[in-house]
């Protein structure tokens, strides 16, 4: 899980069963996405636009929603690109 400002690791719940021994073995390494690769954004017009409406007739000052999207590995492997395609007000419930 990320915390602003600083990295915390992250641990499973509590159960009665472990599958696997929890004492940790080896050394840190990191698991952030962009550790080994380069990130790149892509954001449709279209769902920015959309978002931007929304955002502008919600009468909140603060509002939730949804950007959807796909995540896919570049064809030379030393980056990703993070597509969002999609936007999804959410519900006030």
């Amino acid at each position: 899980r990320f915390v602003p400002r600083r990295m915390v690791p992250f641990s499973f719940p509590l159960s009665k069963c472990a599958l696997w021994d929890p004492v940790p073995m080896g050394d840190v390494i990191g698991a952030h996405v962009t550790y080994y690769r380069n990130p790149r954004l892509s954001l449709v017009e279209k769902t920015l636009r959309l978002a931007y409406r929304h955002a502008k007739q919600n009468e909140k000052k603060l509002f939730s929603c949804f950007l959807l999207g796909t995540l896919a590995v570049d064809e030379d492997g030393e980056g990703i690109t993070i597509t969002i395609d999609r936007f999804d007000p959410g519900r006030e419930v």
